[in-house]
């Protein structure tokens, strides 16, 4: 006879379950996602899939213009220059800012260690790369730039996704330029670390636009 353990399994928040499907792609680039039609999908009250749509277009993840349904962004050349230029920018400034306090943010070297094993263990790294990123960001003194940042990774986080773009820098690459932004930390010097940042970004930049190319050979 079967033995019950008393373990029920719950369903992630609609949030959660949404947001996956953006990211993977589930949910295509232009489409439309109205509170009605995640409502009756995820069978929740409408306040709560309004809730969870607000939550990502706060996030980057939806946008949402006056009088018209979220809708998944959809990238194009212009958008990607902007949007990894602009995270450059964020990010020099917040982690030269960093330097000058001579702290490292536990949870950001906690990212880095767990990035460094899935790279070893020839497993994806986004989510860990991201997440460094995100934490020495929020580990400076600015609330409003931590804030900024935030939607800008996720719309990071959308467009390395909707281009499949996930391989197309080696981790060993990305943990050696990390930890040379970390090395620079350690040492206080504001100028290499937000060097060091701004190069790190641009190389992704660089490597997102050549897929972009490539899979638009007609331009945009």
């Amino acid at each position: 006879m079967a033995v019950s353990t008393g373990e029920h399994l719950t369903p992630p928040p609609v949030y959660q379950q949404l947001r996956a499907r953006i990211l993977e792609g589930s949910e295509e680039p232009g489409s439309a996602l109205t509170e009605s039609a995640v409502s009756l999908r995820f069978n929740v009250a409408r306040p709560t899939a309004k809730l969870a749509i607000e939550r990502l277009v706060a996030e980057g993840l939806l946008l949402r213009e006056a009088h018209r349904a979220a809708r998944v962004p959809q990238f194009d050349r212009a958008d990607i220059i902007d949007l990894y230029n602009s995270r450059a920018l964020i990010e020099s400034a917040a982690i030269g800012a960093l330097a000058t306090g001579g702290t490292i943010p536990a949870e950001a070297l906690a990212a880095h260690r767990s990035l460094l094993a899935r790279v070893a263990a020839g497993a994806g790294y986004t989510s860990e790369d991201i997440a460094f990123h995100r934490f020495l960001v929020t580990g400076q003194s600015s609330t409003r730039l931590a804030r900024i940042h935030g939607m800008l990774m996720g719309e990071i986080e959308l467009c390395i996704g909707q281009l499949k773009s996930h391989h197309l820098r080696h981790g060993g690459d990305i943990a050696d330029e990390h930890q040379g932004i970390l090395n620079a930390l350690v040492a206080g010097d504001a100028d290499l670390a937000s060097a060091r940042t701004l190069d790190h970004t641009y190389k992704s930049r660089d490597r997102i636009l050549a897929r972009f190319d490539l899979d638009h050979p007609e331009g945009n």
